[in-house]
């Protein structure tokens, strides 16, 4: 092994330690021939394939799906805190709070999610605070128009019995 330095710029130096590779080495022949070998393995291996519409799939709790809000017992736990559109990588979120009855609360008076941006990565799920939002187990999301893809609150409400499953895995996680 070779070692050369590197000036900072207080004036101090540091080593740079680098590995010589042989020829061998150099052309990356040992590593096309390991991706190779992994391919040629992958390709003799049992073929496995789901009939899919009559063969249906249940995912399990760690399933990503499209994101749901919860609803107990009729309402939305959303306080309409709006971190998870603020955490949204693609935008897709839309949240507008309004006043409720209650004394210092809030709630959604606009919550649309546009189904076509989103990419299902659940950093709103993980931001919330109310675990108001939470990703379902439906990945058949279709659509034949395209303002039918943002989905608004009444759509995206579901049971929290429905749930279960995803909530149950999150706590265990967390």
């Amino acid at each position: 092994m070779r070692e050369r330095t590197t000036e900072l710029k207080n004036g101090r130096t540091l080593p740079i330690r680098r590995k010589d590779l042989s020829v061998w080495q150099k052309a990356y022949i040992p590593e096309i021939v390991k991706g190779l070998t992994l391919t040629l393995r992958q390709m003799f291996r049992p073929k496995f394939t789901r009939e899919y519409p009559e063969e249906r799939w249940e995912p399990t709790g760690a399933f990503r799906g499209r994101p749901v809000l919860v609803s107990e017992s009729g309402t939305e736990r959303c306080v309409a805190c709006g971190l998870c559109a603020r955490v949204c990588p693609a935008l897709a979120i839309f949240v507008q709070a309004e006043e409720t009855s209650r004394e210092k609360e809030r709630r959604p008076k606009v919550f649309e999610i546009d189904m076509l941006r989103c990419i299902f990565c659940g950093f709103c799920e993980e931001v919330c605070p109310e675990e108001a939002i939470v990703m379902s187990k439906d990945f058949e999301v279709v659509f034949a128009d395209r303002r039918k893809s943002i989905f608004e609150r009444e759509k995206l409400l579901m049971p929290m019995e429905e749930l279960m499953d995803r909530l149950d895995f999150l706590h265990r996680c967390r």
